[in-house]
């Protein structure tokens, strides 16, 4: 095969190369693995004030992600102020450092304590689904404290699985999967998921799906989200098109009032169309809509930071300020 007059000639990377990667994989691993493991020895509350600290030092010292989060909040509430856009990124920073401090307490959460992190929100509706013997999908979002949702439903005692993306750092990818599978939960790797997913639902059992992030146009279809075209994965709508498994809207909330999250799991309607493609681009855009729903009540709970609305239909021009 040729190479075209364009494309450059690259060689595999030398010895040099991979001796600096696998230093900075180890560097990588051995900070992760030290601030984790400082910040599970701390007290619960203390580790999350110091995460809250370092939340607010991170929104100060990430000027790119603030100007995603601000242009794609104009996007989606045009008639906010900047003060108040601000505002949220400042509450969604805040939910980073939760995060943070309540993943690196995932080896104390258990039975006995669980409910004073988390609680059930619509578990009937869950319920009712797993009845049917099928499986469930459960679809969510970047949205609150998403690690903690199927970890969560595990100590509960209802393990799943989940998707993820493989991190490119193979000994951080692989500790960090360590503390999301700590209560019994399984990841499927993103990248070959369906032979998995498949058997996890002949098996009964659920699966976890993000389903809010930009695709490239080949992977998904184009929906409507907050007045805009955004490329949409069609991995949901297939998968529960092809296995008739039902599927479940399963967002972790974070709720000032209670001083916890709230694990809320809403039913999902499959709309039925003559056409297979038309009903897997309604569906598609169905579970959008529903996800949008929340991010308009709870906005400092999702993920702005991430460039949604980033690869445009055949003809327009992108969005997004070079």
């Amino acid at each position: 095969m040729t190479l075209p007059d364009s494309a450059p000639v690259t060689s595999p990377p030398g010895p040099r190369h991979r001796k600096r990667s696998a230093f900075r994989h180890r560097l990588e691993f051995f900070a992760a693995l030290g601030l984790l493991r400082f910040l599970g020895a701390l007290p619960h509350r203390v580790a999350r004030g110091l995460c809250g600290l370092l939340a607010a030092v991170s929104y100060g010292l990430w000027p790119r992600l603030r100007q995603v989060g601000l242009f794609n909040l104009r996007l989606a509430f045009p008639d906010w102020d900047d003060a108040r856009r601000r505002q949220v990124l400042r509450g969604l920073f805040r939910g980073f450092g939760r995060m943070l401090a309540d993943f690196a307490h995932f080896p104390h959460w258990n039975r006995a304590n669980i409910e004073s992190l988390i609680i059930y929100d619509g578990f009937e509706n869950y319920a009712r689904a797993r009845d049917q013997g099928k499986g469930v999908l459960f679809l969510t979002a970047h949205f609150g404290n998403w690690e903690l949702g199927s970890f969560a439903h595990g100590v509960y005692g209802y393990p799943c699985n989940f998707i993820v993306r493989e991190l490119d750092n193979p000994l951080l990818d692989a500790f960090i999967n360590r503390y999301r599978c700590l209560s019994g939960g399984r990841a499927i790797e993103k990248s070959d998921a369906a032979r998995d997913v498949l058997r996890a639902f002949r098996r009964d059992e659920a699966v976890g799906i993000l389903s809010d992030q930009n695709v490239l146009a080949a992977e998904g279809v184009f929906v409507d989200f907050f007045g805009r075209l955004a490329s949409t994965t069609t991995g949901p709508a297939r998968l529960a098109r092809k296995t008739g498994v039902p599927v479940v809207l399963g967002l972790v909330i974070w709720d000032e009032k209670l001083g916890k999250y709230r694990l809320r799991f809403d039913p999902v309607e499959w709309i039925k169309r003559g056409d297979p493609e038309e009903e897997i681009l309604v569906n598609t855009a169905h579970f959008t809509r529903l996800i949008e729903e929340y991010v308009r009540r709870y906005p400092e709970q999702w993920l702005w930071v991430h460039r949604r609305w980033k690869t445009r239909p055949p003809g327009e021009p992108p969005l997004y300020p070079s």
